[in-house]
């Protein structure tokens, strides 16, 4: 029996979130599926095409996974904790996301795309003392610093403005000490008052 075949029984012909009859098709649950029943889902054309955009998501269609996130197909489970993640400023999806529970697999599953994480929330820059650097702030050196390559030593206290951030690694930042262009590290920098 085809993947198809076996989703279309499993759901008995009815997408997996919402419950439409019309336009079925299989959808390989990310970030890696072996196309197998047990890693896809049975969507409409609708689900399929706000979940691909999620520019175009229709916040009122999604009440459907009121009942879908109850489903005992882990990869339906995966699917509805996904969008109510997405939707999570939505006070009704939140006390829905709240009610749901994942076993550890299904959980880590949910989160392998990074569903629901901000980018800002993925690389956050801290300085010594754990608080929020941004771009354009103003920090104080805590330690003497060996500048490689520029044969001069940033001194402890030095004040340091208008630092930029490292966009890939939160463990660095970068700023004009003694004229140079330099990567510092946010362990030897306080956010200046």
């Amino acid at each position: 029996m085809d993947t198809q075949k076996t989703l279309q029984a499993r759901s008995e012909s009815l997408c997996e979130l919402c419950g439409a009859a019309e336009s079925l098709g299989v959808f390989e649950v990310p970030p890696s599926s072996n196309g197998s029943a047990d890693q896809c889902v049975l969507l409409c054309a609708t689900c399929r095409a706000q979940l691909e955009n999620p520019e175009q998501v229709d916040v009122h269609h999604w009440r459907c996974l009121n009942e879908s996130m109850w489903s005992q197909v882990p990869a339906v489970q995966v699917m509805a904790w996904r969008m109510l993640k997405r939707l999570s400023g939505e006070g009704w999806a939140q006390d829905l996301l709240d009610m749901l529970f994942l076993d550890e697999a299904t959980q880590a599953w949910a989160q392998a795309t990074g569903e629901g994480e901000s980018k800002e929330a993925a690389v956050r820059h801290l300085d010594s003392n754990g608080i929020l650097l941004a771009t354009g702030d103003t920090v104080t050196l805590i330690k003497d610093l060996d500048v490689k390559g520029a044969n001069f030593t940033a001194k402890r206290g030095t004040v340091v403005r208008g630092i930029s951030l490292v966009a890939d690694n939160p463990e660095q930042i970068e700023a004009r000490v003694n004229g140079q262009r330099i990567v510092l590290l946010t362990q030897f920098v306080k956010k200046a008052n």
